[in-house]
């Protein structure tokens, strides 16, 4: 693992607490209920964390796929300025409502927000060239590891029932391309949020291994070569905890999703075991590397 940081960031640890709390916990208070039924949310503790080691107040940070809006969210808490792209008019509505919900709070950070195709990000944000210290998003992963379950023992002894896990019904949402697809669309994303870096800035992408139909597939591994393809150089690679941490053990904190494909796996004789951490990659963009060298 490469544990180096760039200079403009604060050191981290390798292994960062940030499942402590459980994620509906972190989430209580601070965003909408209505929240709930994005299928796919970052977890608050790791975007504050990344923020707050990345940036300083008053810095801009981007999101391109935004959700609910949870980098936005931490970000203008923590008095950073955040702009974010979302595809889904609905997510739109859900993030506005957050923001609004942060302010009432306190937060003194200033959000923009557009309802549009990340693949656009740089034209959408033109007026972004060169300004955003810290770019921190994560890939969409589908349907297989993301949703709300109703179980046997919460509808009568019936058949598991799965909602919440699909971003949308629209075809053109990342979520519903196959990997390959997937993987050259977040590429596109990853090179326009590029240019909206100042130099020295920081993109970082939490991603997550995943089972599909339970063949184990190396998200990471796919998401920093394809940031290396687009002009991004990994610079530092850290474990954020989704499971919580006591008495030196882990507290496992995984989906239903996430332990059914793993029971799967295990009945097929595959030694599985649920995920307790997403991989935190940060990347910088290879030309300010190759200038700081100099």
């Amino acid at each position: 693992m490469n544990h180096e940081h760039l200079s403009r960031t604060k050191a981290l640890p390798s292994v960062l607490a940030t499942g402590q709390r459980p994620s509906r916990l972190q989430r209580h208070g601070r965003y909408t209920p209505e929240s709930m039924r994005h299928p796919g949310k970052m977890l608050p503790a790791i975007a504050a964390t990344v923020i707050e080691a990345c940036t300083r107040p008053g810095d801009l940070v981007i999101d391109p796929m935004c959700g609910i809006g949870t980098t936005l969210v931490e970000a203008i808490h923590l008095g950073r300025d955040a702009a974010g792209v979302e595809y889904e008019p609905d997510f739109v509505h859900l993030t506005l409502n957050n923001l609004l919900h942060a302010h009432t709070q306190g937060a003194t950070g200033t959000p923009q927000l557009a309802c549009g195709d990340a693949r656009n990000i740089a034209t959408i944000y033109r007026n972004l060239y060169g300004k955003a210290a810290l770019v921190l998003t994560s890939p969409p992963y589908g349907s297989h590891t993301h949703g709300h379950i109703r179980s046997g023992r919460d509808n009568g002894g019936g058949k598991v029932l799965k909602r919440h896990h699909r971003y949308s019904t629209d075809r053109g949402n990342l979520a519903h391309q196959p990997l390959p697809g997937l993987l050259d669309g977040f590429g596109r994303i990853l090179a326009g949020t590029a240019t909206l870096l100042r130099p020295g800035g920081v993109t970082a992408v939490t991603v997550r291994p995943i089972r599909v139909k339970g063949e184990l597939l190396d998200l990471p591994g796919l998401v920093i070569d394809t940031a290396q393809r687009h002009g991004l150089t990994l610079t530092g690679r850290y474990v954020a905890l989704l499971a919580g941490l006591r008495n030196g053990s882990l507290v496992n904190r995984a989906s239903f999703f996430q332990m059914l494909e793993t029971r799967r796996a295990r009945e097929r004789g595959i030694p599985a075991c649920a995920t307790a951490h997403e991989d935190l990659l940060l990347f910088q963009r290879t030309t300010d590397l190759h200038e700081d060298s100099r």
